[in-house]
């Protein structure tokens, strides 16, 4: 077996319905809160598989994670379990805190001392993998070098400066216990379940519904965009045979405007759902406040993953944000389920 933090989020979620769509791999013990962007709905085609057993709960919960570590025996865990949106992490920043900074501390500890109790093969064997973000390492200008593995962390909101301190004390619990750990700090995300707050899910709901676009400040904030498929293509091969103690960035190579990837999105909505008055989703685009602190621009060098472990994304920005559109045109029941009372009433907060 093999514990998922966080296995009902977006990235989370993925990779467990990735992980089990492989037969021969080990089952799956899913640990999530269930905060207002994890959702069982996501996972429903497990829901009679025996290979995955979801625990409704949270990192913090130390018995909780003692006892699932004691009566799974998992040979590694892959963290997930994190508050991850900067927005929301600007207007309320203690759970942010609480979850990235005091949740990985604690199951740190709780899967350090199960580690120390494990024979001489199953210790050997083990691995703590931590799932973090390029965000920690700052903002780029447009001629600066993309970041790598060895870039200073120059966190600019509270939700990159928790995720920093998360990484630095799974660091720290290497350097100092020897305890087995490898880091990955991935670009943006995106693809299939992805909660609509982010600019791409956002951007594709608001367009199919008739409604503004919004843009922070000019659009020219850029990404590197990854595919969220093959994020957890990497996260395997890092759990595999990712040297312990070491960080790996994973990105996809494809940096793009915010306003870019909007009227991308824009013209592929006018080819496979065209309005009905012949006027293009363009024509929706609106210019918005910028948020405090917004990085202007992120890239990350992911030439040590492909160098060390062979690893290279599958898809480029044309072929998955096709496949991205498409699953959310395909998807209205998932859709209907995540977009509550409580996730409108957020989103006229961000963006009146």
């Amino acid at each position: 077996m093999i514990l998922v933090t966080g296995g009902a989020g977006f990235i989370g979620g993925n990779f467990v319905l990735d992980w089990l769509s492989v037969p021969s791999n080990e089952g799956v013990i899913n640990l999530d809160k269930l905060t207002y962007a994890g959702n069982l709905a996501t996972l429903a085609s497990l829901k009679d598989d025996p290979h995955h057993i979801f625990v409704h709960g949270d990192i913090g919960d130390k018995e909780l994670v003692a006892k699932l570590l004691k009566e799974h025996q998992p040979r590694a865990i892959v963290n997930f379990a994190a508050e991850s949106h900067v927005d929301r992490s600007i207007h309320g920043s203690a759970e942010f805190v609480n979850t990235n900074i005091v949740g990985t501390f604690n199951l740190l500890e709780c899967a350090r001392e199960y580690w120390n109790e494990l024979d001489g093969s199953a210790k050997k064997v083990f691995r703590f993998h931590h799932v973090s973000t390029d965000e920690v390492y700052g903002s780029l200008s447009a001629t600066d070098s993309a970041f790598t593995e060895t870039n200073s962390y120059e966190p600019n909101s509270p939700y990159s400066a928790s995720k920093a301190a998360s990484d630095h004390l799974v660091r720290a619990w290497f350097h100092t216990y020897g305890f087995p750990v490898v880091t990955t700090n991935c670009s943006n995300n995106y693809g299939p379940y992805h909660f609509p707050e982010k600019l791409i899910p956002l951007a594709i709901l608001n367009a199919l519904n008739g409604k503004p676009l919004p843009i922070y400040g000019d659009g020219q904030q850029i990404r590197d965009w990854l595919y969220v498929g093959d994020h957890c293509s990497a996260i395997r091969e890092v759990l595999d045979k990712g040297k312990l103690g070491e960080t790996y960035n994973i990105g996809g190579w494809n940096e793009k405007a915010n306003i870019d990837v909007v009227k991308t999105i824009c013209a592929i909505l006018d080819e496979l759902k065209p309005l009905a008055d012949g006027k293009s989703y363009v024509d929706q685009i609106t210019y918005v406040k910028d948020r405090p602190g917004h990085d202007r621009r992120y890239a990350i060098d992911a030439s040590k993953l492909e160098r060390e472990l062979g690893w290279r994304p599958f898809e480029t920005f044309d072929t998955g944000i096709r496949k991205t559109v498409k699953w959310y045109l395909d998807n209205p029941v998932w859709i209907e389920g995540v977009v509550s009372g409580s996730y409108r009433d957020w989103l006229s907060k961000q963006y009146n």
